[in-house]
């Protein structure tokens, strides 16, 4: 097959095969126009074709980055209500005494180092200091619910809940992850802006509410384990 080029719209491409074969073709980044001529030797009859094609978007097709971690991964992009779900006990008292930590800080320096700020100055002082407590308490309950998905601590509890909880999702034929009425295009880019967003909040919160399949695991193990399990139940009924 050889090109010529000969501007900076058209090329033309000769088949060696057939000599007095030729297309002309447009380069276009939104369309591409074909015409093919081709003439018989002896023959004065010829066919001529124009066609046009639109190139659909391309969506975006690539591994989920993972990152090596000491415990076993579940989900490097989970949905807000996982993340809340899934927390321990732990991360709720933890998540009270980082809440707590600024109104609380704040009223002590006012009993030994008084502001003399007069009526009323206080009181709005202490308002935007339980506002920022319970900010950061709740990224701060929400980040350790979170590392536990990516892998990052201790998850023994977590892994169990999420096979259940997709095993079960399997055996009555849902989604694993949810509906979602986006495109997979705009799935990825959402999966991309919020992977393993919980590492980056002291400079940006950032959650993930939209329902995608890209989360960095082989969903084929709960599939397998709903077989075995209902292979175990056909067993015991039989």
């Amino acid at each position: 097959m050889h090109v010529i080029r000969f501007d900076e719209a058209y090329h033309v491409t000769l088949n060696p095969e057939a000599p007095t074969a030729y297309s002309l073709n447009c380069i276009d980044n939104s369309t591409t126009k074909s015409i093919a001529k081709e003439t018989a030797l002896g023959d004065d009859s010829c066919t001529m074709a124009d066609t046009t094609t639109k190139q659909s978007p391309q969506t975006y097709v690539g591994t989920s980055k993972v990152v090596q971690t000491d415990y076993p991964l579940i989900d490097n992009d989970p949905h807000f209500k996982r993340v809340v779900g899934y927390a321990r006990t732990s991360d709720y008292v933890a998540g009270a005494t980082a809440a707590a930590f600024a109104p609380a800080a704040l009223y002590t320096l006012e009993k030994f180092a008084p502001s003399y700020v007069g009526k009323g100055g206080f009181a709005k002082a202490m308002r935007l200091a339980g506002f920022v407590g319970v900010a950061g308490g709740f990224l701060y309950f929400y980040q350790r619910s979170a590392m536990r998905f990516y892998g990052a601590t201790e998850n023994a509890r977590e892994r169990e809940m999420d096979m259940r909880e997709m095993v079960s999702k399997v055996k009555a034929g849902q989604p694993l992850y949810g509906e979602s009425r986006l495109s997979p295009y705009l799935q990825g880019v959402a999966a991309r802006q919020s992977r393993y967003s919980a590492l980056f909040f002291s400079t940006v919160p950032w959650f993930n509410f939209v329902n995608h399949d890209q989360h960095g695991v082989d969903t084929a193990k709960y599939y397998q384990q709903a077989e075995r399990e209902l292979e175990a139940e056909r067993g015991t009924k039989a």
